[in-house]
């Protein structure tokens, strides 16, 4: 891996503008990077969720799905499947991914990107994840009704997002 992450930037028609920039780059108004995120979804319809490291500086402890930034050259589907290897052990194939649920972040600091959400799917138990111990310190398989009662006791990021994709599954 490189010393510098690099992202891609995309205008806001989604339309990549042929920049590419470190990961850490503030984005102008109507400049956008990519994100993906995993709903890593087993044979029996549980969802692999994980929860975020304390040491995070950007809400440690909380519940979340795998996924994250989209690197240059890199389309979401290819992201996601590397991103869910990556912080879970889950291999995840292109053709067993697709699009839920997509959205645009506007941040009035910079942090503005694309965001979509996949439904995963692939055979695996809660043995088979392997998760980067920096990044996650719990893991679990749970129903989409366990991940409304986290969101109301713990927090759950992207929680309204990541039920309007679980909507369209």
């Amino acid at each position: 891996m490189s010393m510098e992450e690099l992202i891609d930037v995309y205008d806001e028609n989604r339309v990549f503008t042929g920049v590419t920039v470190p990961r850490k780059t503030k984005l102008e108004k109507g400049r956008y990077m990519l994100y993906a995120l995993a709903l890593l979804e087993n044979e029996e319809g549980r969802i692999l969720i994980t929860r975020r490291a304390l040491t995070k500086k950007w809400a440690p402890g909380s519940w979340e799905i795998p996924g994250g930034g989209v690197h240059t050259g890199e389309d979401t589907t290819t992201a996601v499947c590397r991103e869910a290897l990556e912080e879970t052990g889950i291999r995840v194939l292109p053709e067993n991914a697709r699009v839920l649920y997509s959205y645009r972040n506007d941040d009035p600091k910079g942090d503005n990107y694309y965001n979509d959400i996949f439904l995963c799917k692939a055979d695996f138990s809660i043995e088979d994840v392997a998760i980067q111990e920096e990044e996650v310190i719990d893991v679990r398989l749970a129903t989409v009704e366990e991940i409304k009662e986290l969101h109301h006791s713990d927090g759950f990021l992207h929680y309204e997002r990541i039920m309007s994709a679980l909507e369209k599954r």
